[in-house]
């Protein structure tokens, strides 16, 4: 093993500075990378007992020239700096000149799509995982996807991801990001575009609450696009939506006022306005989650002829999970233990059941599931 086989690119960042402490947790050494090491080294400080973890701080520009030479050593790149739309296809690219895995925590659709289409060949060829996505949103839906599809028969999911709490500002500059790209679900075996569909607004029943919670297909998500190859998939849809309903309806009115006003933007002009959109729902960087106020549950419906499975996931903090599962699945990675190379899920890189008894053995999830046949 290299001295430093994971790189946490945008360790500065609130995601970055989680996944550090689940390296440290798996004790597994790492580079703390990014173009500002004072604001990294600041990050590190306030990891829980960082002064026992084996990691060093590392200064880069972001280009893929860079990138490459940072990453010659390594084994596995956690990247954290989004949005991946803007930012992500460099270090895509010189993980592969590297001869690294590649996770990351996004959600974007359409750039996975960029991604696999350019990439995944030539990182399966290489022996390589790449695997956007990895992140508490849509790994566990994924896991919970996968739950459903282990009963004989199913062969269409429909799932929600309903967290409680507040996003980050690179997290709310993705999604205002959605807001400007196309979004597709999976119907018979084809993933096809849906029309305006940041205002498409489902209501999903949660198990806990007394009233609906406010759902958007977030950019279409990533599960239907990890299952668009799978033959047992038929068909699935997937939503998301924060329990805060204002939240919601403030996203809602975003989207609402993109099309009315920056469609006919220049991207440049877009991303400008949308940046400072978001900003202004998301003011600041959100405090580490409290178990007790920001619980999460991910919904999985799995469909057949004649049954209907339900697997419901009820969970806490959901950075701190995608923490976790970024750590794990570069432990996994390092250990040489990747069950599928190429573009990939998380899931069907390490196994959903393992990936779920990760999150379990730190008390980050509880799993039923209902079979009506």
């Amino acid at each position: 093993m290299t001295k430093y086989p994971v790189v946490i690119y945008g360790a500065s960042g609130y995601t970055g500075r989680l996944v550090a402490e689940y390296l440290r947790e798996y004790q597994l050494p790492f580079i703390a990378a990014g173009r500002n090491p004072e604001a990294i080294q600041a990050a590190m400080d306030k990891v829980p007992g960082i002064e026992t973890a084996e990691y060093k701080v590392v200064k880069v520009d972001h280009n893929e020239a860079s990138l490459v030479e940072l990453f010659r050593d390594a084994k596995v790149i956690c990247n954290t700096v989004g949005p991946f739309a803007r930012f992500g296809t460099e270090v895509v690219k010189a993980a592969l000149e590297a001869g690294c895995h590649y996770i990351d925590t996004t959600g974007e659709q359409q750039w996975m799509m960029e991604m696999r289409d350019a990439f995944g060949d030539a990182y399966a060829q290489k022996g390589l995982l790449l695997a956007p996505g990895t992140a508490y949103m849509h790994s566990v839906s994924n896991i919970a996807a996968e739950v459903c599809l282990e009963e004989p028969g199913i062969d269409s999911l429909d799932v929600a991801c309903i967290p409680t709490g507040v996003p980050t500002v690179g997290s709310t500059r993705t999604v205002m990001n959605t807001a400007s790209v196309e979004a597709r679900w999976l119907e018979n075996g084809e993933l096809y575009l849906l029309e305006n569909s940041m205002a498409m607004r489902s209501e999903v029943a949660v198990p806990g609450m007394t009233s609906t919670a406010l759902a958007l297909p977030w950019g279409g998500g990533c599960v239907p696009l990890w299952y668009a190859e799978d033959s047992r998939v038929n068909n699935c849809k997937q939503v998301t939506g924060f329990t805060d309903r204002q939240l919601m309806e403030a996203i809602l009115q975003i989207c609402k006022h993109y099309e009315e006003n920056l469609a006919q933007l220049s991207k440049e002009e877009q991303e400008v306005a949308l940046n400072e959109l978001a900003d202004g729902v998301t003011p600041g960087m959100p405090p580490r989650e409290n178990r007790n106020v920001h619980r999460v549950v991910d919904i999985c419906y799995g469909k057949g002829n004649n049954k209907i499975v339900k697997c419901t996931i009820v969970g806490n903090c959901a950075y701190l999970q995608t923490g976790l599962i970024q750590a794990y699945v570069a432990r996994q990675l390092v250990r040489g233990q990747s069950r599928a190379v190429g573009f990939q899920s998380p899931c069907a890189a390490v196994g959903h059941r393992e990936l779920f008894g990760a999150l379990q053995s730190y008390g980050f999830a509880a799993m039923k599931t209902e079979v009506i046949d």
